[in-house]
């Protein structure tokens, strides 16, 4: 891992993100799915509420970070909601 200067931390965040993304393909090709209409009133998939989910998560941590810059695990927690939300609604 010294060869990108990569820390642990950086380094699961990534093979988390592979893993939900070996996951998706799977689910994707074993259960296919339509677009369903949410909250939004736009047709998302499995794989748009991700990116959602992903890009919102960013968000959510970059404002904790800026606004009460510690105590990151709670941000997380905040973020497990938001995506659960968006996979329920959105």
């Amino acid at each position: 891992m010294a060869w990108m200067a990569w820390t642990w931390p950086t380094a699961i965040f990534f093979i988390i993100i592979a893993c939900i993304l070996t996951v998706f393909t799977v689910l994707a090709i074993k259960y296919p799915e339509t677009p369903r209409k949410g909250v939004l009133r736009i047709e998302t998939t499995r794989g748009d509420r991700l990116f959602i989910t992903l890009l919102g998560s960013a968000f959510i941590n970059l404002a904790w970070l800026g606004v009460i810059g510690a105590n990151q695990p709670f941000a997380l927690l905040v973020c497990l909601v938001y995506a659960a939300a968006v996979f329920r609604w959105v």
